[in-house]
């Protein structure tokens, strides 16, 4: 796989949104798969962020026309994806799924794919052999698809997506099956792609990888919308959230009064063992600067603090708590309720 080079991706050009969500629900019987998401995004590249059964292969299917709403509508490119199947040809999609093709080549198999996309017959041979090099299978285009690795598949799979030059791609799971290596050139091609003007939309679990690649995050869980923006907007929204600190500190006792008379504080415990105190507090903003005028003006020693570190992995975690009803701070069995955010759904 390249790294990182300049290719012939044309530049976006539309000027209608990429999506639209109206409301959309969707229901399996009694179990809900996406609920009320209400959503519009320019073009751009985006990472849709949550857990296994979080609902983004859900929503994915809902993009591409696989799946209709229950309630409210979609529009991929300005057009429903299920009735208008010709926005599909601006769409490349490397779905979750493996890729279990027995005797045929990765050459053959995008032939064919490029083939029914509707490319000219004369022109498939050279473009599947341009992309499969591409991406790292110069070197094993007529080798049989069952006899790659998994992280070969996956990258034939991205292939396949990106061979008749979609102004959109949609990937799922990308990085599964991948060794370190694979997932930095991954990384460094869907970099590319982005750069070059294309639009993304990237589904993950695995937070650190695809903050490499975009800026902008759909927090998904349960099949709602949690929170999306930029990871700036989502980290002063984490500042926002309740949270735990602990605080190891040799004036644990003083400290503990200081901090007893605040109004952020939710709760105040110690563990006398290590001389710390468990707190939880609705707004870590202030409790951070009141921790910093204490030790600059009243000679408060502070020997270390353990607590949210900030990433959007930690902000993950508390809105989900804040989509299940209440924020929790749990310690040895304990939980204290928080105050609920602002965050969507």
């Amino acid at each position: 796989m390249t790294t990182h080079q300049h290719h012939d991706y044309p530049r976006e050009t539309t000027s209608e949104a990429l999506l639209a969500l109206d409301h959309v629900t969707l229901l399996y019987d009694n179990v809900i798969g996406v609920n009320d998401i209400h959503i519009e995004l320019p073009h751009g590249a985006y990472a849709l962020i949550g857990p296994n059964g979080a609902g983004k292969s859900t929503l994915i299917g809902l993009l591409t026309g696989a799946l209709i709403p229950t309630i409210g509508s979609v529009r991929l490119m300005g057009e429903d994806p299920h009735r208008s199947r010709g926005v599909l040809t601006r769409v490349g999609l490397c779905p979750a799924s493996d890729l279990l093709i027995h005797n045929v080549s990765a050459r053959r198999w995008i032939e064919l794919q490029l083939k029914l996309s509707g490319w000219p017959t004369s022109n498939v041979r050279e473009r599947s052999a341009e992309v499969l090099e591409l991406v790292g299978l110069g070197g094993y285009l007529d080798r049989s698809i069952h006899t790659y690795s998994l992280g070969m598949r996956q990258r034939c799979k991205l292939a396949q997506a990106m061979a008749h030059r979609p102004q959109l791609l949609i990937l799922d799971e990308p990085f599964n099956g991948l060794d370190p290596i694979g997932r930095h050139q991954m990384t460094e091609l869907l970099i590319d792609w982005a750069e070059q003007g294309k639009s993304l939309l990237l589904a993950s679990h695995v937070l650190h990888e695809v903050e490499q690649v975009t800026d902008s995050f759909l927090l998904i869980y349960g099949g709602r919308l949690l929170a999306s923006g930029t990871s700036g907007e989502l980290h002063r929204l984490l500042a926002n959230l309740p949270q735990q600190v602990v605080i190891f500190s040799q004036d644990s006792n003083r400290l503990a009064g200081m901090l007893a008379s605040m109004p952020w504080l939710k709760s105040l415990e110690r563990d006398p063992l290590n001389q710390s105190l468990i707190v939880a507090v609705d707004r870590p903003i202030d409790f951070f600067q009141s921790i910093t005028n204490w030790i600059l003006q009243d000679g408060i020693v502070i020997d270390r603090l353990l607590g949210t570190d900030g990433d959007i992995s930690s902000l993950f975690r508390l809105l989900v708590s804040r989509h299940r009803g209440e924020l929790t701070f749990t310690d040895r069995g304990r939980s204290h309720s928080g105050k609920r955010s602002s965050a969507q759904g």
